[in-house]
C-alpha cells in the first residue's frame, strides 16, 4: 500500500487500503463490502489464497487483509442488507465503502419537513451546498472502529480524513453484523 502510513494501526491501514482501491475504480460506484481477516492467520491457514492475493512474501506479522465480497444487491436498502449478514469465525472485522451526498451542518435548518425519503434525496441532490463523499467504514469483532472520508471535490489520497467516529451510524450497523 503505497500511500498508507506504516505507523497507522492495522485497522487504519486496512481502511486506507480499501479507500485507495475503491478510489482507483472512480466515482459513481456501488457500495462495496469487505471481510477483514488476520493476514498472518490467512498465510498460515490458506497459503494458496494468500499467494493469490500476493501476500506470500509479506514480512509483516500483523495486519489485516481486506477481501471484497459479492456485490451488494442494488434493489435492497443497505440497512436491510446488512441485517442479513453473518460472518464466519475467521473474519475478524468487516468494512463497507459507500458514496453519499451530504450537506454542511448549516443547511440542516433549511431541510423541508415531512418529505418522503425519495423527495428528501432529490432535495439534497439539488442543494447548491451538497458535497459527494465516499465513506469507508470498518469495524472489528473486538469493537475497534475506523473510517475514511474522501470528498469528490478533493479527490486525493492526501485529502482523506480518518477517525474512529466519523460515521457512527454506519459503524454501528456494521458492528451489528457480528452480533449473535
Amino acid at each position: 500500500m503505497s500511500n498508507t502510513p506504516m505507523a497507522a494501526s492495522p485497522l487504519t491501514r486496512a481502511v486506507l487500503e480499501i479507500d485507495e482501491y475503491v478510489s482507483g475504480l472512480g466515482w459513481d460506484q456501488p457500495a462495496r463490502l469487505f471481510a477483514l481477516v488476520d493476514t498472518a492467520r490467512l498465510r498460515a491457514q490458506e497459503p494458496a489464497l494468500a499467494a493469490q492475493l500476493g501476500l506470500e512474501d509479506e514480512t509483516a506479522s500483523t495486519g489485516l487483509t481486506p477481501i471484497e465480497q459479492d456485490e451488494i444487491p442494488s434493489g435492497k436498502p443497505l440497512d436491510e442488507f446488512l441485517g442479513t449478514i453473518a460472518w464466519p469465525d475467521a473474519v475478524v472485522g468487516c468494512a463497507l465503502s459507500v458514496e453519499r451526498m451530504m450537506l454542511p451542518p448549516s443547511a440542516e435548518a433549511q431541510v423541508p419537513k415531512n418529505l418522503s425519503e425519495a423527495k428528501l434525496a432529490q432535495w439534497v441532490a439539488d442543494h447548491p451546498e451538497r458535497q459527494e463523499v465516499r465513506m469507508t467504514v470498518a469495524v472489528l469483532r473486538d469493537g475497534g472502529r475506523e473510517s475514511a472520508l474522501r470528498l469528490r471535490e478533493k479527490d486525493s489520497s492526501t485529502e482523506v480524513l480518518t477517525g474512529p467516529d466519523l460515521v457512527p451510524g454506519l459503524a454501528a450497523a456494521l458492528a451489528a453484523t457480528f452480533e449473535d
